[in-house]
């Protein structure tokens, strides 16, 4: 156990990235609960984990150098990750009209194929385990401030779409912007991560309503983020999965408080019942 991991200059970036997260997947986190569509978020974090692993496999980055401009160093990386993320979303929207009783086991097999998928890639790349590893489970700790920026700027785009169409996302529409938001953090907390801020606060303010819900999910995620940072820090504990698990404590302590404790099964109708989205 040591103190001196609590620096500023190594939380801070670590912070708002987590932050920049939430800010995006505490909303989406609540209509994912509302659609029944749990885990939408695994199959599409991976889809686009394997994107950055295919990038990565075939040094897109290079070839782009190399024939396009030297200037574009980094972005082959995000263009072929959030191109395998839209087109897992545009399968799932596909799915969804064609077999909507389907959608979940479709979803766990989606998902599936693209975790052995990663396997298979990195198999015969010696430094392939690792990097797959931190996709999975980043350690945040070591994110630099400029690496928050365009994140950070995507996150407001998608921030501001939102809520011009006032929550209103069906269809393709919906597994777009998700595929969106799910490749920019992905890159940065890693899929356990993504899954844990996606489902953890939203599900812990499931009897909430309104505004009130919301501003209570983005306080337990929040809480998680910072406690699970600190503690990382002082007890050199790998960081993804310590917030993980300070997450789902900060849901469970945020019962405590009558506001967001469910004191009828009400919370239930709402995610039985279908999405009131339209187009």
């Amino acid at each position: 156990m040591s103190f001196e991991g609590l620096d500023i200059r190594i939380l801070g970036p670590a912070c708002l990235a987590g932050l920049i997260v939430l800010s995006t997947h505490v909303p989406l986190g609540k209509q994912v609960l509302s659609r029944g569509i749990i885990f939408i978020d695994l199959a599409i974090a991976q889809i686009a984990a394997l994107g950055v692993i295919l990038s990565q496999f075939f040094d897109v980055d290079a070839f782009l150098v190399q024939h396009v401009s030297a200037s574009l160093e980094g972005y082959g990386v995000q263009v072929v990750a959030i191109a395998a993320a839209l087109a897992g979303a545009g399968l799932l929207a596909w799915t969804d009209r064609r077999w909507p009783e389907l959608q979940e086991p479709l979803i766990g097999t989606l998902f599936v194929l693209a975790a052995t998928g990663s396997l298979l890639v990195v198999s015969h790349n010696p430094e392939g385990s690792e990097h797959l590893k931190s996709l999975l489970a980043a350690d945040i700790l070591f994110i630099e401030f400029k690496q928050l920026i365009p994140a950070a700027l995507i996150s407001v785009l998608l921030l501001v779409f939102m809520w011009l169409r006032r929550h209103r996302l069906a269809g393709l529409v919906f597994y777009a912007l998700f595929a969106v938001a799910i490749t920019v953090s992905v890159q940065l907390v890693g899929v356990y991560l993504v899954f844990a801020s996606l489902i953890v606060p939203a599900l812990a303010t499931t009897g909430m309503k309104g505004k009130k819900r919301l501003i209570f999910a983005y306080l337990i995620g929040a809480v998680g983020y910072i406690l699970g940072l600190c503690l990382s820090a002082v007890l050199d504990l790998p960081s993804g999965a310590l917030i993980v698990w300070t997450l789902a404590a900060s849901g469970l302590f945020a019962q405590l408080f009558p506001a967001v404790r469910r004191s009828h099964p009400a919370h239930l109708t709402e995610l039985a019942a279908p999405p009131a989205f339209v187009d």
